[in-house]
């Protein structure tokens, strides 16, 4: 692995994140300036577009976590590059990997060549294990942006109740009734573009969020495979058959 090959191609997850939550919490004061979340609290009795939004601060919070989780394990794939890479195999046999999957997957692979002997060796399934622990949660996010936009569906179902139930039983000779019924078509109207509104924006800035989450994993899974196919299981079946 070159000099280059030191880094992580891309940059750490946490910055892309930031920069994106921070121009959604701007356009987010904006809308509260001009009144429109204001607005749209006022005309949800149901409440669903305020469930949409606490869901929404909570999946962020999520992915935020994850997402320093994930820098955490970029920075110590680095490491234990650097250490492998500078030390050779003397750091596969005698130890001094720093903490993280990747070094983890790496003294694995150590193990495993000891313990099968001569034969090749395969990482397959270790790869796949660390795929795994390098995901993590991250499924959350397909699931809670799922969620935020079935919330939305639901609340436009109930306005569309809303709007249609007063025609049931109106009197069209009654001017009155006729005021009240259009006044409630109204209200029904606002809670199912509103929650329509809020669970379509809130499902797809989700998703933006955990995709970057996903390209970092990915981008670390990848430096690894690369790390360990070059580096790593060259040197152990190299020296497997002299043992």
């Amino acid at each position: 692995m070159s000099e280059r090959g030191f880094e992580l191609p891309g940059r750490d997850p946490l910055l892309p994140w930031l920069i994106f939550t921070g121009v959604s919490l701007f356009a987010v004061v904006l809308l509260w300036y001009f009144g429109l979340i204001g607005r749209m609290v006022a005309s949800d009795p149901t409440h669903i577009s305020l469930i949409i939004s606490v869901l929404y601060v909570a999946s962020s919070l999520h992915c935020l976590w994850r997402v320093l989780a994930i820098s955490r394990e970029g920075d110590a794939a680095v490491k234990a590059a650097r250490a492998v890479v500078g030390n050779g195999r003397r750091v596969l046999t005698e130890g001094g990997l720093p903490s993280g999957l990747v070094s983890g997957h790496i003294r694995d692979l150590a193990t495993k060549a000891a313990l099968q002997g001569a034969e090749r060796l395969d990482q397959t399934l270790l790869l796949r294990v660390l795929a795994s622990r390098l995901r993590g949660s991250n499924a959350f996010g397909a699931f809670a942006s799922d969620t935020l936009m079935k919330l939305g569906l639901l609340g436009t179902i109930i306005g569309f109740i809303m709007m249609l139930a007063p025609i049931a039983g109106l009197d069209t000779e009654n001017r009155e009734a006729v005021r009240s019924s259009m006044s409630l078509m109204s209200d029904g109207m606002a809670v199912a573009m509103y929650t329509t509104l809020v669970g379509l924006a809130g499902s797809v800035l989700l998703k933006i969020q955990y995709s970057l989450l996903d390209s970092a994993t990915a981008k670390i899974f990848a430096f690894a495979v690369d790390l360990t196919e070059v580096h790593v299981v060259s040197a152990l079946d190299s020296r497997a058959p002299a043992e």
